[in-house]
């Protein structure tokens, strides 16, 4: 365990690399701007997911489902075949 300088009161408190610590004098976190920080990652990420044009909701119907779910599998599919011929392209000329 370390210790971490309360940006509230400034006494010292346990901290064990949680951004949820609290200070063990005044209970306020021990680090919110890192929480802030992991707080929009994780909207950014949903949102970027929820962007994506195969993204499948769940109230989607059986068919738009099956028609996502194809399209994802012939994007990972068409990816894995474009970078194996770009790792031909580069490999071959060494």
């Amino acid at each position: 365990m370390s210790q971490k300088k309360c940006p509230n009161c400034g006494k010292w408190s346990i901290w064990t690399n949680n951004v949820e610590d609290r200070c063990e004098h005044c209970g306020e976190l021990l680090s919110p701007s890192e929480l802030e920080r992991k707080e929009k990652l994780k909207q950014e990420q949903d949102r970027q997911e929820k962007d994506w044009m195969f993204y499948i909701n769940p109230e989607d119907s059986g068919i738009v489902k099956f028609f996502k779910k194809s399209g994802n599998l012939f994007y990972t599919v068409f990816m894995a075949i474009m970078t194996f011929i770009m790792w031909l392209i580069a490999a071959l000329p060494g």
